[in-house]
């Protein structure tokens, strides 16, 4: 697709580059960079019809000059033109079904304007145009005006034989005819919508890529990559082509069972090992809620080890209750309540922190769990011990040592949970914990940097077979938040969840395993050599800043070779510190300010500065969000983090060119030291913080 025609032959040196328009017109074409790539079409700009729009189907686009005078109507139109065509390239070029491409084009414009930022809107609020009037009056998809249709037509000329939306093609268009950077942040909860402004949502993150922004924040969430963003929306496509030729159904299950069979083959699992996808790794705690009470019959008690470092609303999960006021398939519920279904269970905390905010030591954690295990072993109960394998600090527990410790306990009902959502594991380790019969959480949204609200539940055999020869069923008030689709074809327990299926979650897992793949295609060497100098250099980095201060010790270097082959698991990638201005610690409000400060252009503040200054404060560093940590027993502090993440190796490796991966590694470890020294101009510049 030659989109770049619009670009370079009309956007000529005229008024539009006038310094103030500039940026503006940045701002445009970045995002023009999310409108899908569709093969052989051309975009063609007329300056003897400056008023023109047509769609010459399968050909081309033809925009008038005046439309480029108005950047965000030009943008507008051309989506609408190019999702036209993707639709009616999967329909084989039948002309006779082009209604279906009014329709969904259409439903895709409206969606793209809404995630347009409110500065960009309000250009357009005065315009008469009947695309803009159309998405003004947001007419529902069945209720489309025949005469709203006759205007449509008039774009590509062919009128439709069809006047009504055939019924196989309404479950493709209500799943399907949405932006991709759409279906990335949907069937999640409202912790992925985005504000109208800066287009970030509660994490820092964009469901569209962010190229401007140092990303460091994979210990949080980070915005989708250019990458894995082209990967996904190129899947959109096939998938509308597939729907429209083989059926909705058949396709959606098809790209289900592929995006687990990918995983599979990344983490070299054994095909019986079952894979279940969720919105997010607070889903996945309820799901194992739900699965522990299909595999045992007596009461329960769940053994929550860094309770302090999980997700906040894990504890609720695990009990049955609501974590949120509204679910993934966006029905409305009450925070707190219990889930209907669910019987009542135990939950032990136990935090990686004591009541002073120091940390325990690895012996201190493993007593406490293996008291809290004796203990609830003789009440007769059944165990469910949740172990950390790497917090969103970077820690560890219990140590491998005390699980074979729990070997000595005879008659012991129990079943091992892994956290592993940092996902900081290498394949070895994954197949390590499945063989000795753990479940394994995961998300592909931490290390492996795929959009935040990616998890999965990974289930050994024995588990697996567990379940399948149960007779009990889920709990029903889960029908609120999954569906059958979501869950292992074969169990028996989960046929009463609801029909549908959830795209958000399938493609967010689909942007992951891009970057699982092309981080894994790095050879091995390389992989290890560049993490290694990444780590260290984030390390020295922080410890040389007087106004930082790491709450880790020195096991960054003590971990390295602590095992005979190197392992992720076995190096610090996640660095976390507090902030000090004038050697007092920030506070909590301080340092979340600091952190969102970070991640803006804070030029506008410095505009009597030097040109680097300017520079400096304008560079947008996205780094791991803020969690609060005491600094002692009387001062409530918080700590940001600077995390490696999956694309610092992958996007270096170019070329298979070993000196250039080098020099990449390198050019991201300069993106460190101003990320720190942007740290410091927030904090020479205190009214920042107030």
């Amino acid at each position: 697709m030659t989109n770049n025609i619009l670009i370079e032959n009309q956007y000529n040196r005229t008024s539009l580059f006038e310094k103030e328009n500039v940026n503006y017109l940045v701002r445009i074409l970045k995002r023009f960079n999310t409108v899908p790539k569709v093969n052989n079409i051309n975009i063609i700009t007329s300056t003897t019809q400056p008023d023109v729009f047509k769609i010459v189907p399968n050909k081309s686009i033809i925009i008038g000059t005046a439309f480029l005078d108005k950047p965000i109507l030009a943008l507008l139109y051309l989506r609408y033109g190019i999702e036209w065509q993707l639709w009616y390239k999967a329909l084989n070029n039948e002309s006779k079904d082009a209604l279906l491409c009014d329709i969904a084009a259409l439903e895709v414009i409206k969606i793209f304007y809404n995630l347009l930022p409110k500065d960009d809107k309000e250009k357009l609020e005065d315009l008469d145009y009947l695309l803009i009037n159309l998405i003004k009056e947001d007419n529902n998809l069945q209720k489309e005006c025949p005469s709203k249709n006759e205007e449509l037509q008039a774009f590509h000329g062919i009128h439709n034989a069809n006047t009504q939306l055939n019924k196989s093609w309404k479950a493709v268009v209500e799943n399907l005819a949405k932006p991709t950077e759409y279906l990335l942040m949907s069937g999640g909860d409202l912790r992925l919508n985005i504000d109208e402004i800066e287009l970030l949502n509660k994490y820092g993150c964009r469901p569209f890529p962010r190229p401007d922004a140092f990303t460091f924040a994979s210990s949080t969430a980070s915005s989708v990559s250019n990458f894995a963003f082209d990967k996904t929306d190129k899947v959109r496509s096939i998938l509308i082509r597939n729907s429209l030729k083989n059926g909705f159904k058949e396709t959606t299950i098809a790209f289900s069972e592929l995006l687990k069979t990918n995983l599979r083959k990344i983490f070299k699992l054994n095909e019986e090992c079952e894979i279940i996808f969720s919105p997010s790794g607070t889903d996945s705690a309820l799901q194992i809620a739900a699965i522990t009470q299909i595999i045992s019959d007596k009461e329960i008690t769940h053994i929550l080890v860094a309770s302090d470092e999980t997700g906040s609303g894990v504890a609720a999960a695990l009990k049955g209750c609501h974590f949120e006021n509204t679910t993934a398939l966006n029905h409305p519920i009450k925070k707190g309540d219990q889930i209907e279904g669910f019987r009542d269970v135990d939950v032990i905390k136990i935090p990686f922190r004591d009541e002073n905010g120091d940390l325990k030591s690895a012996q201190q954690l493993d007593d406490e769990v293996f008291n809290a295990v004796s203990k609830t072993k003789e009440l007769g109960r059944h165990v469910v011990l949740h172990t950390m394998d790497q917090s969103k600090l970077g820690y560890q527990a219990p140590t491998d040592e005390f699980i074979k410790k729990l070997n000595d306990l005879k008659d012991l009902s129990m079943q091992i949970i892994v956290d592993g959502s940092q996902l900081r594991l290498d394949p070895k380790d994954i197949q390590h914990y499945l063989n000795k019969g753990y479940i394994v959480t995961i998300t592909g949204s931490k290390f492996f940097t795929g959009p935040p609200y990616c998890g999965a539940l990974i289930l050994p055999k024995t588990v697996s077979k567990l379940i399948n020869s149960s007779k009990n069923i889920l709990p029903k008030g889960l029908t609120q938040y999954y569906n059958h689709s979501d869950w292992p074809t074969t169990w028996a327990c989960a046929n009463q969840l609801s029909e549908g299926y959830n795209y958000g979650s399938y493609m967010r897992w689909n942007a992951a395993v891009v970057e699982m793949d092309r981080y894994y295609k790095t050879p091995i060497l390389y992989r290890n050599m560049g993490i290694e100098m990444f780590c260290g250099f984030v390390d020295d980095s922080i410890k040389e800043a007087a106004f930082l201060q790491p709450i880790y010790g020195d096991e960054t270097n003590t971990k390295r070779y602590s095992s005979k082959e190197f392992g992720i698991r076995n190096i610090r990638t996640i660095f976390p510190f507090f902030i000090f201005k004038d050697n007092e610690v920030l506070s909590v409000e301080k340092v979340k300010k600091l952190y969102s400060l970070l991640n803006s252009d804070l030029s506008d503040s410095f505009k009597d500065s030097s040109l680097e200054i300017i520079r400096l404060a304008a560079q947008k560093c996205h780094i791991g969000q803020a969690v609060n940590v005491k600094y002692s027993n009387e001062i409530e502090s918080a700590i940001l983090r600077i995390s490696l993440g999956s694309r610092v190796i992958s996007e270096s490796w170019v070329n298979r060119d070993i000196s250039l991966f080098f020099r990449n590694i390198e050019l991201q470890m300069s993106q460190i030291t101003i990320t720190i020294k942007k740290i410091e101009l927030i904090l020479d510049h205190p009214d920042l913080l107030n």
